[in-house]
Order: structure tokens, then sequence, then C-alpha cells
């Protein structure tokens, strides 16, 4: 399959190897059915997001975050409307710091909301505090190097 692209189910944590032509499509995971690239933003495990992290073909952005953050919680509408607009482009994640601490540990993650954006198997950005949608996309496309 040529111009394929390999992306880790948020669910199952299965990686799926897809064509680029249908990441606009609401493409599913093969194993489990759960939508792999819908314009969402995906709850993650540390386990998941390390393998994500590593295989993922598309750019992944993530979100350190916890429920009793303030800025976290005004910020993930923001978030969701980022993840809408760049849909097919990248992915984007969040994963709870709280239920996860060892997350904040493995990625030094020092105050949150935190962003990372990993893209073919490396972080390639950080930014700290909350961010409105334009913001969050701006970053992705700019860090990314993502068409506009």
């Amino acid at each position: 399959m040529s111009n394929a692209v390999k992306l880790v189910c948020a669910t199952c944590g299965q990686p799926n190897r897809l064509p680029a032509t249908r990441l606009t499509a609401n493409p599913k995971c093969g194993t489990c059915g759960a939508p792999l690239a819908a314009g969402g933003v995906a709850e993650l495990d540390l386990k998941t997001l390390e393998k994500a992290a590593r295989t993922d073909e598309m750019p992944l952005l993530v979100d350190f975050w916890a429920p009793w953050c303030g800025p976290c919680r005004a910020m993930a509408p923001e978030f969701s409307k980022a993840a809408q607009a760049l849909k097919g482009k990248a992915r984007l994640a969040k994963i709870d710091t709280q239920s996860h601490p060892d997350a904040a540990i493995r990625y030094n993650i020092r105050g949150i909301p935190a962003l990372i954006l990993f893209h073919k198997g490396r972080e390639i950005a950080r930014l700290s505090g909350a961010r409105s949608a334009a913001a969050i996309e701006g970053f992705v496309r700019e860090k990314a190097a993502l068409p506009a």
C-alpha cells in the first residue's frame, strides 16, 4: 500500500495502516472499530500514549491535564475545536495526569495544561498554558509544517 499512514488506535492500542487519502473519511480501527482520525479528542493512558508517540505517522498533539485544574477545563472546548479544524492532518488526544501520574513524570510535565506535539516517533515541540483553538491549530500547523 503506497502512501500509507500508520496510526495507533487510542481505544485498543493496535497499530493500523491506512491510505493517506482516507484520513478525512473517518477511518476506523481494524481491530475494535473505534475511530482513528474522526476530528475528536481521544483519551489516552500512558501505555497507549507511548506507543502512539513512537508509531504514529500523523502529528499527535497531547494535552496533559487534570480535572481539578481550572485552566485545563477552560481550554477543553478550545482543544476540541482545534481537533475538528485539524481533522485528517493531525490527531489530538489528552491524558489525565491525576489518573496517570507516571505520564507527567515520564514526559517531565512541570505545570498543566501542557501540550506536547509528537511526529514520526519523536517530540517536536511543547507549549504550556491554556490556549485558544486558533493558537492550538497555529502551533500544530507551524511546528509540524502542515499546510494552512
